[in-house]
């Protein structure tokens, strides 16, 4: 029998084949890449991932591994592939030919997500933001003490502040084009108004996604028609190359539904860690309890807990909409209060069954077409 050190010298063998292979499989991905753009093919075939992940299954069960595990490693591998793909394709087809990018806020979290992605089209990038450099970008300290001459001027600042520089930017009447990427537009509805007055180029974007995201697969980018269709276009074309969705509303369309996309999420769990700090129950004696639904709820108001309470409550209260979500959620939570209280199975069933009847519409309507 070999020895306990043997074995896990062996394994350690193992992995680092494995991370050659996946290297070789990205290495791959990346040809792919350049095949599909020289054909006009689009990054992503449903159709495809379809067939390597039952072939995956098919193949494990006869090397006796778990299918489950299988596709697990198979969908992590198809994703970082498309990664490779779509950073490829975005560089590719990238916008920026020279031309340039102001982003006011480039330190913040979406603001260097910005950056990054304007630079990796080929934009010369200059952030201008007072809490500091960003390596690798030139920096001003104040946006107003330079011209704007910059192809793009991007607003990645909090809501609050966002809504005082647009209306300056107005002022200033910059020759590019102009866009915020806030969570919420009601509140900046006098700035963008202004811009537009003004004569500025103006549209407005939300990406929705946080700042680690680097596949855009399945992720939205939201552009607002404020009337004026030429630099929404142009911002659009931003995110063409990307396998993002992007879709176009209205400003008030926006935030009505942003009150329940994001407003409704974030007031759910942050009642349901707020309730489970103040339930009197430990924290140690609820981490030796496990349930499917509750760690799922549990990893989900983690990572809520962890965010900026600053922006949060923007979202919470900036928003023109966002009491109808919160009233929603209070009545919701009645109603399931008053169906135990009062021993009711047949309202509590109805409000399961309506839930999944709308969620199963929510899922039909997300499926891919084909």
């Amino acid at each position: 029998m070999k020895s306990l050190d043997e074995l896990r010298a062996r394994l350690d063998v193992l992995d680092r084949q494995l991370l050659e292979l996946v290297a070789e499989r990205q290495a791959i991905s990346t040809e792919i890449a350049a095949v599909k753009r020289s054909t006009g093919q689009s990054t992503r075939d449903f159709r495809r991932e379809r067939e390597v992940l039952l072939k995956a299954r098919r193949d494990a069960a006869a090397l006796g591994v778990s299918p489950a595990l299988a596709e697990s490693i198979l969908q992590s591998l198809i994703r970082g592939s498309l990664t490779t793909q779509e950073q490829a394709r975005v560089s590719a087809h990238g916008r920026g030919s020279g031309r340039s990018a102001l982003v006011i806020g480039g330190r913040g979290k979406m603001g260097r997500w910005m950056a990054d992605f304007l630079a990796s089209q080929g934009f010369r990038i200059v952030i201008a933001d007072p809490a500091g450099e960003v390596p690798g970008y030139e920096w001003r300290a104040n946006w107003q003490d330079a011209p704007l001459v910059e192809d793009f001027v991007v607003v990645a600042a909090p809501l609050k502040v966002s809504g005082q520089i647009l209306e300056a930017l107005a002022e200033r009447k910059p020759q590019g084009i102009v866009f915020d990427i806030g969570s919420l537009k009601t509140p900046l509805r006098a700035g963008l108004n202004a811009l537009r007055e003004a004569g500025v180029r103006v549209t407005s974007v939300h990406p929705m996604f946080g700042p680690d995201t680097e596949l855009l697969s399945g992720r939205h980018v939201i552009f607002i028609d404020l009337g004026v269709p030429e630099p929404l276009e142009e911002a659009r074309s931003l995110f063409v190359s990307t396998m993002a969705d992007l879709v176009v509303m209205s400003l008030d369309e926006h935030d009505r539904l942003i009150a329940f996309v994001l407003g409704l999420s974030h007031a759910l769990n942050i009642a349901f860690f707020t309730a489970l700090a103040e339930s009197g129950e430990a924290a140690p004696r609820l981490a030796r309890m496990s349930s499917t639904t509750f760690d799922a709820q549990l990893d989900v108001a983690t990572r809520v807990a962890a965010e900026s309470p600053e922006l949060y409550y923007e979202i919470q209260s900036l928003n023109q909409y966002g009491d109808d979500s919160l009233q929603a959620l209070s009545t919701a939570v009645e109603r399931l209060h008053r169906a135990v209280r009062e021993h009711d199975p047949q309202a509590f069933t109805e409000m399961m069954r309506r839930g999944h009847e709308y969620l199963q519409v929510r899922k039909a309507a997300r499926e891919p077409a084909g």
